[in-house]
């Protein structure tokens, strides 16, 4: 059981949720009584907010759209020992927050409730969601060398170090895969539950876009690799173009081996310069990374100021 003395808060961002929001907000209510539930509703046309606050939650708006600017201004406004996040379409299950909320009191900083290990790839009708999901999981797992399930889950839970100290970048659905990429890279203590995933029940519309938000998670990872992994991501796009370069140079040596004549000027002066930029590529990754190496001892520092901080608000 969590400690009495610690704050819970259970974050369900919401647009246009009313079929679902009061059930979802009763299921945390009698999974985490101690727990304060916060509804942050944004710009929904429905009543989405009122049902929400009828059915005992802390309702509040956000106006700037997209899930990840919700999930900001949640981070940013509520302070708890422990957070919950989940969606409000009632795809999760309340029951799986206790156990989720105990191993953040152990000393996770994220927990990911895990669909893909249970029953998502049954309960979900939507089988490019399948395909993407897929694709983004065995894409970073390979790229990080890690081996997490499901990256892209909106059941989560986190500790107020992780919530107080992770850069919420993104603006809409891709907030899960940037979190994920972001613990990954900060090499942050993730454990992962497998949940009983449902699908949406019937009268609930999903918000995904699946082609629109496909390309924004990958646009996301493409952006992160960049900045988190620059020396293999330049080093790798500069090798590239190196060998093209050392190609064609090789093309017009073997010419002038056997004339004595350099024909292809042109082509000379295309490798030369195909060669430098792949090295000043490969230059440029490598300055980079020692730059995200001391972004990450930055962080490392401000989490242990920020553990310190707590300790001590809390003695």
């Amino acid at each position: 059981m969590p400690n009495i003395h610690q704050t819970l808060a259970v974050l369900l961002p919401c647009y246009n949720e009313e079929v679902t929001i009061g059930k979802v907000v009763r299921d945390f209510k009698q999974s985490l009584p101690q727990a304060d539930i916060y509804v942050y509703d944004n710009n929904s046309t429905d009543k989405t907010a009122e049902i929400a606050e009828a059915a005992g939650a802390i309702v509040r708006t956000e106006p700037r759209q997209g899930k990840g600017n919700v999930i900001r201004a949640m981070f940013q406004d509520i302070d708890a020992d422990v957070y919950v996040m989940a969606d409000g379409d009632d795809t999760y299950p309340a029951e799986s927050a206790l156990e989720m909320v105990q191993k953040i009191t152990e000393g996770y900083d994220m927990v990911i409730g895990d669909r893909l290990s249970s029953t998502y790839f049954e309960e979900n009708k939507r089988p490019f969601h399948n395909f993407g999901n897929r694709l983004v999981r065995d894409s970073i797992n390979f790229l990080f060398g890690a081996h997490v399930h499901d990256i892209m889950t909106g059941y989560r839970a986190f500790s107020f170090t992780f919530v107080k100290t992770y850069p919420v970048l993104s603006h809409g659905f891709e907030i899960e895969t940037e979190m994920t990429i972001h613990s990954l890279n900060n090499n942050l203590r993730i454990y992962e539950m497998p949940v009983q995933y449902r699908d949406r029940p019937e009268g609930s519309v999903s918000k995904l876009d699946t082609v629109g938000d496909g390309v924004k998670v990958l646009k996301t990872i493409f952006q992160m690799i960049r900045e988190y992994k620059p020396l293999p991501f330049f080093g790798g796009i500069g090798s590239a173009v190196s060998l093209i370069g050392l190609g064609f140079l090789l093309s017009v040596m073997f010419d002038f081996w056997k004339t004595g004549m350099v024909a292809r000027f042109p082509t000379l002066i295309g490798a030369v310069m195909l060669v430098i930029a792949g090295l000043l590529l490969i230059i440029t990754g490598i300055i980079l990374d020692v730059i995200a190496k001391n972004e990450r001892k930055t962080f490392i520092l401000d989490s242990n100021k920020f553990s310190l901080l707590r300790r001590d608000l809390t003695k």
